[in-house]
């Protein structure tokens, strides 16, 4: 696989939110709004992490489709391109090492 089937999956979605199809989840999901939209995405978040904590593989790759499938129609709502994600990966494996410098957060704030 290859990122054309994402590029394909983010087509559909972004087709979905143009052109309103009746019948179409992806559609409810728009009329619904951000809201839903991100619940969708922690709801499939939690579910990857209990199957993989399952260690099962097979549930595993079945929750990482879904997750991938809601963070596109979240992408598309929130008007992010899925060739700037893609950039931002490439970018990040140019990096050498594995070590990241984490933020600083002021908890007083």
């Amino acid at each position: 696989m290859d990122d054309k089937v994402l590029q394909a999956l983010y087509e559909t979605v972004l087709n979905r939110k143009e052109n309103k199809k009746e019948g179409s989840y992806t559609c409810y999901l728009f009329e619904k709004g951000i809201d839903k939209i991100l619940k969708k995405v922690g709801e499939e978040c939690s579910e990857t992490i209990i199957a993989a904590k399952n260690n099962d593989n097979g549930e595993t790759v079945y929750e990482i489709a879904d997750l991938i499938y809601h963070l596109m129609v979240m992408m598309v709502q929130q008007g992010i391109e899925l060739d700037d994600v893609l950039k931002e990966l490439d970018k990040r494996s140019e990096k050498t090492g594995n070590l990241k410098t984490f933020h600083k957060v002021d908890k007083n704030t």
